[in-house]
């Protein structure tokens, strides 16, 4: 398969977090979304490579991309700072326990829509809900999570947490 879509919520409050996410070959679109993701930045939205430290970078590459715009310093350093440590640490941990082929690391690629919402304050409970959210989108990516028998099976009962009704 060219492209693995993965989706996960994580945590409460301000610091909730939510990522979408696309893993996929560097010459298929995924591969592509991610190089544009690079070269198109735009005020607000500067995405940015998940690594571990400085000069440290995570294999699959992965990009960070900005769900909602970044409207102040304090926002842009949770994004720069505990969100992109829980991306780039649940991507390594992915690899490292096999969700993702250690010999698939350098093929791949990963693009990430992480949500930092502007009243955001508590940079453990971003680190943490980011961690758990962009694991589990890992996760549910690598195994075709849900099916579409799983999605069959729960329409009907689910709840939307944001819905507004």
């Amino acid at each position: 398969m060219s492209m693995f879509v993965g989706e996960a919520l994580f945590g409460e409050g301000n610091e909730i977090a939510h990522i979408d996410l696309l893993i996929g070959s560097k010459d298929g679109p995924v591969g592509v979304a991610f190089a544009n993701a690079l070269a198109r930045q735009s005020a607000g939205h500067t995405n940015l490579l998940a690594v571990l430290e400085p000069n440290l970078a995570v294999k699959p590459s992965t990009v960070m991309i900005t769900k909602v715009t970044i409207k102040g310093l304090r926002q842009a350093v949770q994004m720069f700072g505990p969100a992109q440590a829980a991306v780039a640490k649940a991507v390594a941990d992915a690899v490292s326990e096999g969700v993702i082929k250690k010999s698939d690391a350098e093929d791949l690629v990963i693009v990430c829509g992480v949500f930092i919402h502007p009243q955001a304050e508590n940079d453990k409970k971003i680190y943490d809900y980011n961690y758990a959210a962009t694991k589990q989108s890992i996760i549910n990516a690598m195994g075709n999570k849900p099916s579409a028998d799983e999605m069959l099976a729960g329409k009907d009962k689910a709840a939307h947490p944001f819905r507004g009704f």
